[in-house]
């Protein structure tokens, strides 16, 4: 257990694992998401400076939420971000669905087990793969 300062409020507490926040903050991060997430559902259209700014929350702090796929944008949002394989326009996510299919291919096959060679055996008999055996 490593004892840490909260990036948010700056008191220490005892960091386990994730964010490097106390569970205050993140309790409260956690209220935030779930304001900006009600936010879009009734202005769905709206830029993302404007949900920014209603809701309090950085910029910095939507994108990762739409990224780690917590929040999505509708079709006709004007906002949308770049698949991180292909540049293609995302409404949600890291990677569009055709670079999501070739990472899953990838590495499925990647996880497969090789099919074992057939070895031939050297014939019995044979004068040179005898055994020798040295006398004292």
């Amino acid at each position: 257990m490593e004892v840490r300062n909260c990036k948010g409020c700056g008191r220490l507490f005892n960091y386990l694992q994730g964010p490097p926040l106390c569970s205050a903050c993140i309790a409260d991060l956690e209220d935030k998401f779930q304001q900006v997430k009600s936010f879009l559902r009734e202005n769905p259209n709206a830029p993302m400076g404007v949900v920014s700014e209603e809701n309090e929350v950085s910029v910095k702090q939507i994108r990762q939420w739409v990224r780690e796929e917590r929040l999505s944008f509708t079709e006709e949002s004007q906002i949308t971000l770049e698949c991180e394989g292909c540049g293609a326009k995302i409404l949600t996510g890291r990677y569009c669905s055709k670079c999501k299919n070739g990472l899953i291919h990838d590495l499925s096959g990647a996880t497969k087990k090789p099919t074992a060679t057939l070895v031939k055996q050297p014939q019995k008999g044979s004068e040179k793969d005898r055994m020798r055996f040295l006398e004292k």
